[in-house]
């Protein structure tokens, strides 16, 4: 009787593992969706890269903030070596020359550098077609949250993760469906202006572990207290883009200074601006205004930090920038 209760429990285990392990495998197995870094699918790379860096210790943050690699090191193609660290919930915001657009199958992929296939650091990853609205992918983790996840152990299974950026290994990206955003309110999923990576705090602890789309808690490499703690965003290559044809005024810029600054900012267009809004880096607005030809703002009530400045002009055309105030 004993014998059959054992049976009957191993066999128990062994088809819950089976139904939870139920997405893509790693690179090179049977049905994954691994796309390697010099794959021809890929039509371009990611342009510009801001990144707000989270504390290697989330729980200590005494320890400072993550701070390997540069900004520049997700800008172009991966090779799995030059990466920029975000630390715990930190995250990095990428543009494009040309919006990303939903095609047939996956539109875009995010590469990270874990090591090996047992070794991954994850990502929530979101869009946006305006750059101030951003909407997640719905991301599962069935991996177990009884025992965490330490900074160093070799024990992650990719077939229990789905629409985690860095679920596979350096040289391979994960790869994302615009099609499943479709439809979304506030989102145009055929015009793709911004992509946000955004580091999963991988603690068990409620107080500060981050969660899946059902509300269950991602166990990932926790804590990390180092210069290169959390997700290492290494490119995001893009799969479909909109035409250039679509696209007008392609030499827009402006100039803003002083920038870091302390009460003003000063701009400077080669087109006419109609309006501009600034949001922190929460993507909360905290400034809009409305009027022909503004050419300087000032803004002492800003609390120290950074902000992003979107402004439209006569056409619709939006450019964003980074503003950092003293």
């Amino acid at each position: 009787m004993m014998k059959q209760i054992l049976l009957l429990l191993v066999l128990m285990t062994c088809q819950s593992a089976a139904l939870l392990a139920q997405f893509p495998g790693a690179a090179g197995t049977v049905g994954s969706t691994a796309i390697h870094k010099d794959s021809s699918i890929f039509t371009a790379w990611a342009t510009n890269c801001i990144v707000v860096r989270g504390p290697q210790d989330i729980a200590d943050t005494s320890l400072g903030y993550a701070s390997a690699g540069l900004e520049s090191m997700a800008v172009g193609q991966a090779d799995g070596a030059q990466v920029v660290s975000l630390g715990d919930g930190g995250y990095a915001v990428t543009t494009f020359e040309r919006p990303v657009a939903n095609g047939p199958g996956f539109d875009f992929a995010v590469f990270e550098n874990g090591f090996i296939d047992e070794f991954l650091e994850l990502g929530f990853v979101e869009v946006s077609s305006d750059g101030i609205n951003f909407f997640r992918f719905k991301a599962t983790s069935n991996t177990q949250t009884d025992i965490q996840v330490g900074p160093f152990d070799y024990n992650a299974n990719p077939t229990l993760m789905n629409n985690l950026a860095g679920k596979y290994r350096a040289m391979f990206g994960t790869p994302f469906d615009l099609e499943e955003l479709n439809n979304i309110p506030g989102l145009n999923v055929n015009a793709i202006t911004h992509i946000k990576v955004i580091d999963v705090v991988g603690s068990i602890n409620p107080m500060f572990g981050t969660y899946d789309q059902y509300n269950q808690l991602i166990n990932d490499h926790y804590p990390t207290p180092f210069p290169q703690g959390g997700f290492d965003l290494d490119a995001i290559g893009v799969i479909h883009q909109q035409p250039a044809s679509l696209r007008e005024n392609d030499d827009i810029s402006i100039n803003v200074f002083p920038n870091p600054f302390d009460d003003c900012i000063n701009l400077i267009a080669d087109h006419n601006i109609i309006s501009i809004e600034i949001t922190n880096h929460l993507g909360h607005l905290v400034y809009s205004k409305n009027e022909s030809s503004i050419r300087k703002l000032s803004l002492p009530f800003l609390s120290t930090g950074i902000y992003f400045l979107k402004t439209t002009d006569t056409s619709g055309i939006a450019v964003v920038t980074k503003l950092v105030k003293h």
